[in-house]
Formats: structure tokens, C-alpha cells, sequence
């Protein structure tokens, strides 16, 4: 007799200032069984690393990967993988746009916040790029800039949230 255990395709959504922990944790949860892991910043690399100089470049370049991402990580998550989205769910409309993959797909979610204070995502920050351990160089005033536009997700945005807290 075989037993078959269902697996509920579930996406995975990162909520954390830079450094906070987001791809860490994306790597873990990547590691179930069937989960698929999309990574915003190894896409961003690969497709237009040589033309990545500005915020603005990056901002021109996300959109561009979300357009043709959003549809095919539905289908995705319709063949039945869960999905890892490591892309910063840092603003509504980022958050807007994540909303309306899992409803498309019909699917389970799971926003992840990391509560990160600044101190301890820019200590993190300059450790990772004195390792050379990450895609992009964040200056401290992009770091303040990008943090600007930072907005905690809220109940009145309906995601099924899990909260890390962690403290300098």
C-alpha cells in the first residue's frame, strides 16, 4: 500500500529592512520538500548586473522582473511547488503585487516580517560586504534612503504574518 501525503502549495512572502535576514531565512524555508526558491537579486544580477548603478536602476529593473515573474510563479504554485518569493515585500504595492499572485494561484501564504532594528541590519550590512557575501553594494546613505521607504505590513493588508523579533 502507498500512502501519499499531500503537500499544500504555499507562497512564501519576506518582509525585513536590508540585511534583516531575508535570504537566510528564504534559504531555509526553501529547504522543504518541494518549495522552489526565486530570488529577486540573483535574477536582478544575472539579467542586468552591468546596469545596475542607482536606486532608479534597481526600482526600473524589479518592475521588470515582477511583470514576468508574478504569472509564471503562479503556475508554479498551480503545478502544485511551493514557492519561496525572496523579493523585499517592503511596501504596499510590493505587497499589493505579492497578494495578487497567491489569490490568482488560489494558494496558502506565509508573510515573514523580520523586526530588525537599523543598528543591527547596517552592523549586518558591512559584515556581509566585508565577506564579499552579497549580489549588490548598499551605501549608508542608500541603506537610509531604501529604509525610508520601509513600511511594516498591517492586519488591514490581510497576510497570514509571522513575526521575528530581534534586538541589537
Amino acid at each position: 500500500m502507498t500512502v501519499i501525503i499531500a503537500h499544500q502549495p504555499t507562497l512564501h512572502l519576506v518582509c525585513g529592512k536590508i540585511a534583516a535576514g531575508k535570504s537566510t531565512l528564504c534559504n531555509r524555508l526553501a529547504a522543504a520538500p518541494a518549495t522552489l526558491l526565486v530570488s529577486e537579486d540573483r535574477w536582478i544580477k544575472r539579467l542586468y548586473g552591468p546596469e545596475m548603478h542607482s536606486i532608479e536602476d534597481y526600482t526600473r529593473y524589479s518592475a521588470r522582473i515582477r511583470d514576468v515573474m508574478g504569472p509564471h510563479i503562479e503556475d508554479v504554485l498551480r503545478a502544485g511547488l511551493s514557492v519561496v518569493l525572496d523579493f523585499p515585500a517592503n511596501t504596499v504595492a510590493t505587497r499589493q503585487w505579492m497578494h495578487g499572485i497567491f489569490e490568482n494561484a488560489g494558494v496558502a501564504h506565509q508573510l515573514h516580517y523580520l523586526m530588525t532594528s537599523d543598528a543591527l541590519c547596517r552592523a549586518r550590512m558591512h559584515a556581509r560586504y566585508a565577506r564579499g557575501e552579497h549580489e549588490f553594494f548598499v551605501t549608508d546613505d542608500q541603506f537610509d534612503l531604501i529604509t525610508s521607504y520601509f513600511a511594516p505590513p498591517t492586519q488591514a493588508e490581510g497576510f497570514n504574518t509571522v513575526v521575528y523579533r530581534e534586538s541589537d
